[in-house]
């Protein structure tokens, strides 16, 4: 009789038909959240574009923040602080204070940023912000579209950001020119793949997470997209900008 009705439901589409409902039920919700972390990325970038230019319009806020090195390397420092604390302690965190932080590295980040804009005309850091906008939003798309698993594509673009970083670390002594211009060039490659990689990684602890979580989830994620972006736009910078 069990196996009647099984074929009964199966000849009729019924447990296709549900499969499909709760499939699209779970599409709603990972775009809902997806949606908070596209928001909190984009307020982000939005604070630290306002910071940027509040800090460049005031000679007297650049003399107090770079009045020397050390005061630069400092905020430097603050920066990568938040970053590894919001990482190591998110589980700990409310989800308030946590987006709190990202907003307040999303400030620093605005000051450190600021002596580097002040090299480049408004222009060509206009025309790259939005060339940037371009490729990333054409990636965030790709990695939340795709069903390809890209988890070793990623694997792989996350070991070249380490090589990347070392090569860095490297031209700071020998400051060639040749070589941070490959360095720029293989950072937007590496951004643009880690910027499809990372958005279906979030896509993926989206659908996957304790719903108490979300709010933390979506900060994280913001982060993360942020970094993709800012880093993404740097790179772009020193290969498209003209200096003033």
């Amino acid at each position: 009789m069990n196996n009647w009705n099984e074929n009964i439901s199966n000849s009729y589409g019924y447990d296709t038909a549900v499969q499909a409902e709760n499939e699209m039920t779970l599409q709603r919700y990972v775009a809902g959240v997806m949606r908070k972390v596209y928001g909190k990325m984009t307020l982000g970038l939005l604070v630290t574009a306002v910071t940027s230019l509040l800090v460049l319009s005031s000679p007297a806020i650049m003399s107090v923040f770079f009045a020397s090195s050390l005061t630069y390397f400092v905020l430097f420092g603050l920066e990568l602080g938040l970053v590894i604390y919001l990482s190591a302690r998110i589980n700990k965190l409310s989800s308030g204070t946590a987006t709190a932080l990202f907003y307040a590295y999303s400030v620093l980040n605005g000051i450190t940023l600021s002596p580097i804009l002040l090299i480049y005309t408004g222009t060509s850091v206009a025309l790259t912000f939005a060339i940037t906008a371009g490729m990333f939003g054409v990636m965030t798309i790709m990695g939340y579209t795709t069903r390809q698993d890209l988890s070793k594509f990623g694997a792989f673009m996350f070991m070249a950001f380490i090589g990347l970083l070392v090569c860095m670390i490297v031209n700071i002594f020998l400051q060639s020119s040749m070589m941070a211009w490959c360095i720029s060039v293989a950072g937007v490659l590496i951004f643009v793949g880690l910027t499809a990689w990372d958005t279906q990684a979030i896509k993926r602890m989206c659908a996957e997470a304790d719903p108490s979580m979300l709010g933390k989830v979506a900060t994280m994620g913001a982060l993360t997209l942020y970094l993709d972006f800012i880093n993404l736009f740097l790179h772009l910078l020193r290969i498209l900008g003209s200096r003033n």
